[in-house]
């Protein structure tokens, strides 16, 4: 509801072109298979035609040099390293379905067995998403180290099941970069492993979590919806006077940010400079009297105060967070359509992280997710467009 409808569209260059004439006149039985037709009209069927494996058979032949008697063979190519074995396409169509699509791996074998008339084992859809995640690695490093120099950077994380134990995604992401690792444990430590420089070029948004706030960086920015949230309520339960002024003034600082162009960051005007000084004001509040967990909220809106307003004095600052609670969304769906991550090696949730780290860096360039999947099966390498 709400979209825009469209019809599919007639092609200019059909396949197949099969002609509907009439033999015979209708009104008086006159033969008419040697009379010209006048005019027609079309109608077109878009179908899939039947999709059958392909089996390519590579020879190595022998040849005897006539003059040493050296004996020379063909060279396979490199991706034949044993007497049969899958195809790119194969292995690109598995990953596609399992970490795109979200499909569990008894139904990837039903849908490659069904449709395509090709029987694989659920062993050999571990063995397609093993491969895909080597191949993913020089992407995957390079979406990290352009995600480091960004001069705005969004994280989060969220919790999964792993082989039955509690388990984290984190993200890190920018408008055309997503960068997902899985880890072991909600902390500092995931941070210092994958930036242990820091984010010393950038803007790092986030929610108030205390790991996240701990990341060296440029600067901060709060996730102003993330306050809000926690604003409101105590405005509703607890009919907290000093929540509704503090809702007030972010809500007044979000749309102002709305409304301001490029040349308004060139110097603090004095909306902004007012909001400024009302926020100060607004954290000098006693909070003695408020309820606990307000109580803790002054102190912690106190303690990164410099971290509120970032997004007023600079341009490509969001106020909230919620590009990195997207980018890190398609776990939630992975899980609830497939179950928690499970591996004998445990290493299931890594490649999970690899390949949709590509896959999603690949979608906000504007390329096709197919199409580069294929070309990473192929060539062992994609490459990644900013």
């Amino acid at each position: 509801m709400g979209h825009c409808g469209h019809s599919l569209a007639m092609s200019d260059t059909p396949d197949e072109i099969i002609d509907h004439k009439p033999s015979y006149c209708e009104g008086c039985h006159e033969n008419l298979q040697e009379v010209d037709s006048v005019s027609y009209t079309r109608r077109q069927l878009v179908d899939i035609p039947p999709v059958h494996p392909v089996y390519t058979e590579h020879r190595s032949h022998l040849k005897i040099c006539p003059c040493c008697g050296f004996e020379n063979r063909g060279i396979f190519p490199d991706r034949l390293q044993s007497p049969i074995q899958y195809g790119a396409r194969v292995e690109a169509t598995a990953a596609y379905m399992s970490v795109y699509q979200y499909l569990p791996y008894h139904r990837i074998t039903q849908f490659f067995n069904d449709c395509f008339g090709l029987p694989l084992s659920e062993g050999s859809i571990d063995n397609f998403l093993s491969n895909m995640s080597q191949k993913a690695s020089s992407a995957y490093e390079t979406i990290r180290q352009r995600v480091q120099s960004a001069p705005v950077v969004g994280s989060d994380e969220t919790g999964c099941r792993v082989n039955g134990r509690k388990h984290w995604f984190h993200v890190w992401q920018t408008p055309s970069l997503t960068f997902i690792v899985s880890f072991a444990h909600r902390s500092f430590q995931a941070i210092s492993q994958y930036f242990n420089d820091g984010f010393e070029h950038s803007v790092y948004v986030s929610d108030c979590y205390a790991a996240q706030l701990k990341a060296s960086a440029k600067a901060h920015q709060l996730c102003i919806a993330h306050l809000l949230r926690e604003l409101l309520n105590f405005e509703k339960n607890l009919r907290s006077e000093w929540s509704t002024k503090m809702k007030d003034l972010l809500m007044r600082a979000w749309n102002l940010k709305k409304a301001m162009t490029a040349d308004d960051y060139h110097h603090t005007g004095q909306e902004v400079a007012s909001i400024d000084t009302q926020l100060d004001q607004l954290l000098t509040v006693d909070e003695s009297k408020f309820n606990k967990k307000e109580q803790a909220l002054v102190r912690r809106l106190r303690k990164h105060r410099t971290g509120i307003l970032t997004f007023l004095y600079h341009e490509l600052v969001p106020p909230d967070n919620n590009a990195s609670e997207r980018a890190i969304r398609n776990v939630k769906v992975k899980t609830k359509v497939s179950g928690q991550f499970r591996n004998k090696d445990g290493k299931g949730a890594d490649r999970y992280a690899k390949i949709r780290s590509v896959i999603d860096t690949t979608i906000k360039n504007g390329q096709d997710v197919y199409a580069a999947l294929v070309c990473m099966a192929n060539c062992n390498k994609i490459v990644v467009v900013e």
